[in-house]
Order: structure tokens, then sequence, then C-alpha cells
């Protein structure tokens, strides 16, 4: 394998917006003498150091370097929230291929929070910042890092091991919730990440952010190149939105951000399985029907090792499965 699949790097150690007016009264804006940091594309010890984020670390806001991205259809992680952040290099673009992943230009960081709201009910009472988990892609290849935010939610510490978080928050329906929140360490992330013997993200491919305009405002910032209007891109649907989108429709995509990553050549369960769960595979190529009673089978409980997904969550997503369930019912 390509030990470049292993790398972890420990080192020590993207968008301004310009206005142009015709009126001749205009004056122009004096340089800012403090201007926005650079984004710094490499492992150092804190996230802090990084300069993804501006102001208190704990509040999430992003640099005007960086963008915040949403899936219309996201990975289950123990009922986690996410939010997720984009930051280019000064003066590049990604490059749109197909529906899938663009081409990412050398240097791009890309980000991932988990957090629990400590009442899904009330966001004003705050919430616990878990880790950050991060993309870097250097010399054409992702390499992969993890934060672990501290005890007084101030900085993260670049630490690839493994751990166990105790999480106490209230959920929407008013009842205490108590969670063993596990962080995998980086192996572990690699085994979903990984396909052959390279890491690739698993999240922003083009179908899944076109959605609400947002694939369009890319195209509009320019943050994508090769792409002229987002309705070239198909879409992956939002698997809870019953309105808009078939039974069917719903469970693939739910299938296509929970399982495919791992379940299609070159990755993980590659070999071992013959589900091929994109949501773009033709259904008769999925194998999804003779495996429907296995897929049912290491969905419907939680046990460790056999569950799926293997790693990544300690429970059953409950909606997940009456939805693939239902879905399963009809063929």
């Amino acid at each position: 394998m390509n030990k470049a699949l292993f790398i972890l790097a420990l080192a020590a150690g993207i968008f301004s917006c310009s206005s142009d007016s015709d009126d001749s009264s205009y004056t122009p804006t004096p340089p800012d003498p403090s201007p926005t940091p650079l984004v710094i594309p490499e492992f150092l010890p804190n996230l802090s150091q990084l300069n993804l984020f501006t102001g208190n670390l704990n509040n999430l806001t992003p640099s005007n370097r960086t963008f915040i991205y949403k899936l219309n259809t996201t990975l289950f992680s123990d009922n986690s929230y996410k939010q997720r952040v984009l930051a280019l290099p000064e003066g590049t673009a990604m490059e749109y291929m197909d529906d899938g992943l663009p081409s990412f230009p050398n240097n791009t960081v890309i980000a991932k929070t988990f957090y629990y709201l400590n009442n899904e009910n009330n966001e004003a009472e705050g919430r616990q910042l878990i880790e950050t988990r991060l993309l870097i892609k250097k010399n054409g290849l992702w390499e992969m890092g993890n934060y672990k935010w501290n005890a007084q939610q101030t900085d993260a510490v670049l630490d690839n091991t493994t751990s166990t978080v105790p999480i106490n928050y209230t959920n929407t329906d008013g009842n205490p919730v108590n969670i063993n929140y596990v962080i995998p360490s980086a192996q572990n992330c690699i085994d979903c990440h990984r396909s052959d013997t390279q890491i690739v993200p698993i999240g922003p491919k083009l179908r899944a952010v076109n959605g609400n305009n947002q694939l369009q405002n890319w195209i509009a910032n320019n943050y994508i190149a090769n792409l002229s209007s987002a309705s070239e891109v198909s879409i992956l649907p939002n698997w809870e939105d019953t309105t808009n989108f078939t039974l069917e429709e719903r469970a693939r995509a739910y299938f296509d951000i929970n399982c495919a990553h791992c379940h299609s050549a070159g990755g993980s369960c590659g070999d071992q399985s013959n589900l091929r769960l994109s949501y773009n595979t033709p259904f008769s190529n999925t194998f999804i029907l003779e495996g429907k009673e296995n897929i049912d089978f290491r969905m419907s409980s939680y046990m460790d090792g056999i569950s799926m997904p293997l790693i990544g969550t300690t429970m059953i997503h409950t909606d997940g499965y009456n939805l693939i369930s239902e879905y399963l019912n009809t063929l």
C-alpha cells in the first residue's frame, strides 16, 4: 500500500472581495493595516494556529479566507452536529470534473467540527465542541489529522489517537441523553476515507452540495472553475425530504453518504462485499436486492464490529434504519 496513505503530518510550525465603481465620488478604501492572515495548510500543534477562524476560536467564525459549506444529506455520527469549512489557497479554485468530487488545488484545507448542543431546544444554552477533523492536500495527496478540543473550549490540540468523551445534553423531546462519544483514531478515519491506496474526501461531492443555490454561489464567487451553471450537476436528495423525493431516492441518498465510501470499488469493504452503494450506481449493479437481508440485520441493532457502519457511531440510527427498512420491504 502506498505509504502516503498513512502520512499524518505533525509538522511544527480565501477569498477577498473587491468592488469597482463608476461613481466619480468614489474614494478608494485605504489598505487594511491588518489583513486577514492566510490559512496555514499544515498540521500545526494547535487548531488556532491554522487561521481557519477569526475571533474567539470556539465561536467557529470562519475567516474571510474560508467558507462554510453544507451537504444535502449528511452522515449520521451519534446525533452530533457538524460545521464544515473549506479553504482554498489564494488565487486558486476547485475544478469541475463530474458530479462527484471536484479537483482540489494543492494546499486546500477541509475542516469538520463535531459538537453537541447542551439543549437542542435552546441553542443559547451553548454547546460542547468535541473534535475538528482536517484534510489537507499536499503535493497531490490528501493527509489527515484530528484536533481534540480542550475542556476550556478555547483551542483544539492535534492528537491522532482514539479517545472517549462523555456527553450529556437535552434532546428535542426534553429528555436527558448521555453518550460516550468515541473520537476515532487517524487509522480509523483512513479506513473510511481511502480509495485504493489514497486518501480522498467523502462529503463535498458536487451532487451533495448542489442545493439552496450553494453550488451556484460557488460558481459566482469563483470557488470552482470549468462549470457555468449548477444545473449541469445532478442533485443528491435530502434523505429527510419526503415532499420532493421518492422513498427510493431518499434511501439511495442515505446509502450514498453513510455507506458508499466503504462499499465501492477501492473502498475498505470493496473486496469483502459486492454492494456498490453510490447514488449514481444503476440499481442492477448495486446488489442491494441480493443483500437486503444482511443490510437489514447489520442496521437493525448495534453490535460492535458487526453493525454498519463499522466505525463512526456507537448506536442505531433509528430514523435512518426505519427509512432503509421501509425501502428494502418494497424490493
